[in-house]
């Protein structure tokens, strides 16, 4: 098992750290190589703040996102209407969604956050417009930004939402790319302060529980650890042997913690027992993610033993009133279904709060330009 503190290892800038991740060695390759946090990819202090990764937020911005996310679902749960001065917010205004990728809870949280603001929901598949046929990403970025009040884009490389963001005039939200998954990272966060309520005025009251990841090192780990250290929750990540997290993005969750005045700690093992010992909430993503279909068989194989059970739970020693996430899709081999659709389950819970996640990011980005309050 390895541990990991922040003041223990030196730490890289995020954008040192991300270099490293094209290893070809890697079983899965990563494109970090052109990766800019939001602050780099500014030209001018008038340029807009972009959403790339939690690691482009502090603790307290983070925070503030996942009570605004829950402060809008409660009015608006609560009233049955959007409160006026939203869905004026972006009158008359269009926001482009360009996806690269099929998707459920993106699509319909984004277009129904969008909507909820007054603006246009503009959707543009990867057939329903020139980019990659005659127009590079510069091009793209160029003309959308011209045009909409934001771009929010789902990609296959995660520099070309670095590239729309360096180079566009409206601000950028990464709606997941291979690296990076932000706004499922604010509905995941919002949905474990549901679960464990708390009177803090400071904080969201999470410092001291421990998230257990069990499968992939993926996009959906990377921003959930870096948002956990964030906020001093505890993660602990199991993967088969040769699927571990790499250590360029094990520096970029290192140096997220550093900026916590009280960091949570990530630790690492091949033991699945080893993460849910302790565990407060048990999570888990797809082995088999978009473009390794390829693999299915290999990785199903190579995954054995770590799906999410009451017994696995129960022989780990998780906590008593342990809880279970997953983003979705889900397959039966990540996860049994009595855990799936039993009572521990949060899952169609976390799928909602995606909606109350793209209408706080959106806010704060779009509409309050970048300001989190």
């Amino acid at each position: 098992m390895l541990a990991l503190r922040p003041a223990t290892l030196a730490l890289r800038p995020a954008t040192t750290a991300a270099r490293r991740l094209n290893n070809p060695l890697r079983r899965r390759s990563y494109s970090l190589s052109t990766y800019v946090p939001a602050s780099s990819a500014q030209t001018s202090r008038s340029a807009p703040r972009h959403l790339l990764s939690i690691a482009d937020l502090s603790p307290a911005e983070l925070t503030t996102l996942v009570r605004n996310a829950d402060a809008h679902k409660q009015r608006i749960k609560a009233t049955g209407e959007v409160p006026l001065a939203l869905r004026q917010s972006l009158a008359g205004r269009t926001v482009a969604m360009t996806f690269s990728k099929r998707s459920t809870r993106t699509r319909v949280s984004t277009e129904g956050a969008i909507a909820a603001l007054g603006a246009a929901p503009m959707f543009l598949g990867k057939d329903d417009i020139q980019l990659g046929v005659n127009e590079s990403l510069y091009d793209t970025s160029l003309v959308l930004s011209s045009m909409t009040a934001a771009i929010v884009a789902r990609v296959g490389p995660h520099s070309d939402v670095a590239t729309l963001a360096q180079h566009s005039a409206v601000p950028v939200i990464n709606a997941l790319s291979d690296a990076y998954h932000p706004m499922q990272i604010v509905a995941d966060l919002l949905t474990i302060a549901e679960s464990h309520p708390s009177a803090s005025p400071a904080s969201l009251g999470l410092e001291g529980l421990k998230v257990a990841w069990i499968g992939d090192a993926n996009n959906v780990l990377f921003d959930l650890a870096i948002g956990c250290v964030k906020l001093g929750i505890d993660i602990s990540v199991a993967t088969p042997r040769g699927y571990e997290m790499p250590q360029p993005m094990r520096d970029v969750v290192l140096h997220a913690a550093a900026t916590s005045p009280r960091p949570g700690r990530l630790v690492e093992t091949t033991v699945p027992e080893e993460a849910a010992r302790g565990a407060d909430v048990l999570v888990t993503d797809t082995w088999v993610s978009m473009g390794q279909e390829d693999e299915s068989a290999k990785r199903i194989r190579d995954f054995a033993g770590f799906q999410i059970t009451d017994e696995l739970a129960a022989r780990a020693g998780a906590k008593d009133k342990w809880a279970f996430m997953h983003c979705l899709p889900r397959h039966p081999e990540e996860v049994s279904d009595d855990v799936f659709y039993g009572p521990r389950s949060l899952v169609f819970r976390e799928a909602e709060n995606r909606l109350w996640s793209a209408l706080a990011v959106l806010e704060a980005f779009v509409v309050n330009r970048g300001r989190i309050q």
